[in-house]
């Protein structure tokens, strides 16, 4: 049986994602307390130099890149964690937020499932310490990627009391079967788990991310800046319909830091679900699209004819114009001409096909947070991530 420690130490799984990199970056920067952690353990597929990290250097900081969790046997896996891990034996918090996608449905909650499967088993075998694990979900789990086979446009907002969505989809859906892994493990145990579910999250990532919003309106806004000149008119990419709808941010600052504290609260958090958002008001494009585009020195305008031009496509034609900018402002490259066509459709999936209100209840979430509680409004949660995008030398 494990033990309960009063040193607290975070393995982040995933941390060079959207969320992943937030949770480290909360914790760096003292969240909720500069005692709360001793020591934070950041795991990435690709190597991610401090530079590029952008967190605050730390001697709490411990990165570790390139640990695959699905190569080789499971001994393989501990002994890996236990050579390259500094301290993985007081591990107490573990931060899932690795994730492998895969365009056959049952291919991908067999990885994903494998994924969590192997990692919170090693972290058992080598930790007595374990005491709570956090895994993302997200508003698939309520269906919202069926579109018009989403199910509870007449049962708003949506509330973590929700059944399960019907089948077929309810077994195409890796988070179901990841949170019925993580009861099964956790029954009888010292430890549990919660998991949170964000809407569209807004963030940065250190490395390129296809499924980054921000960063893809980032990378486009900065060009048409460029080519259109302050002030010019920017209409928004999606349609009549998504310009309207209600929904609700998910910032990942919020995220991370509902997910710490949470953690570190298990008598509130424990085999809970939180829908995850950045305030309890919801908001549409309508209000958003503005404030965004104004970062920018852009006026953003609501469509007329049918949806505003695509990003990704305007960054593709216009590749050879954002070239000369990466040049002129000395900015990493690879984040334009580098993208899979096949990942240019998340933008007008997310601005265009979302043309439903979805809004979340978020008073599971407040309860819990009780006097911590935090909200913001669309322009901190958006301007923070532009600003890092920035300070990156990721958009000039």
């Amino acid at each position: 049986m494990g033990s309960i420690s009063t040193e607290k130490n975070a393995l982040v799984f995933g941390a060079s994602g959207i969320t992943g990199w937030a949770i480290v970056n909360a914790i760096l920067n003292g969240y909720p307390s500069p005692e709360s952690f001793s020591r934070v353990s950041a795991l990435t597929n690709r190597p991610l130099p401090p530079d590029v990290a952008q967190w605050p250097q730390s001697g709490k900081l411990n990165v570790v890149s390139g640990v695959d969790l699905l190569q080789g046997t499971q001994a393989d896996l501990e002994r890996n964690l236990k050579e390259r891990v500094a301290e993985v034996e007081k591990t107490t918090h573990v931060y899932f937020f690795a994730y492998v996608m895969d365009t056959d449905p049952e291919k991908e909650v067999q990885i994903n499932v494998d994924l969590l499967r192997r990692a919170v088993t090693a972290v058992e075998k080598l930790s007595t310490h374990l005491e709570f694990v956090v895994l993302p979900t997200g508003t698939k789990a309520y269906g919202v990627h069926l579109l018009q086979n989403f199910p509870w446009s007449e049962n708003l907002p949506l509330q973590e009391s929700h059944p399960r969505i019907p089948e077929p989809y309810a077994s195409q859906m890796f988070y179901y079967n990841q949170l019925d892994l993580l009861k099964s493990l956790s029954q009888g145990k010292n430890w549990t788990f919660c998991d949170i579910i964000p809407d569209v999250i807004v963030g940065f990532v250190p490395n390129n991310n296809v499924y980054c919003l921000a960063q893809w309106l980032a990378l486009y806004l900065s060009l048409c800046r460029e080519i259109h000149g302050a002030g010019a008119e920017v209409v928004f990419p999606g349609t009549n319909k998504s310009w309207t709808i209600q929904s609700n941010d998910s910032s990942q600052d919020i995220i991370a830091r509902f997910a710490i504290y949470a953690s570190l609260n298990p008598a509130v958090g424990r085999a809970q679900s939180f829908n995850a958002a950045d305030s309890a008001q919801s908001s549409s494009w309508s209000t958003k699209w503005p404030i965004i585009c104004d970062y920018f020195g852009l006026k953003g305008a609501a469509p007329t004819n049918g949806p505003g031009p695509d990003p990704p496509t305007f960054l593709r034609e216009n590749q050879e114009k954002w070239f000369e900018l990466e040049k002129r402002y000395s900015l990493q490259t690879g984040r334009v001409g580098g993208n899979q066509r096949s990942f240019e459709a998340f933008p007008a999936f997310i601005m265009s096909m979302f043309d439903f209100d979805r809004q979340l209840d978020l008073s599971q979430m407040h309860k819990a947070w009780g006097e911590g509680k935090e909200e913001v409004g669309t322009k901190e949660a958006w301007y923070t991530a532009f600003d890092r995008f920035r300070n990156s030398r990721i958009i000039p």
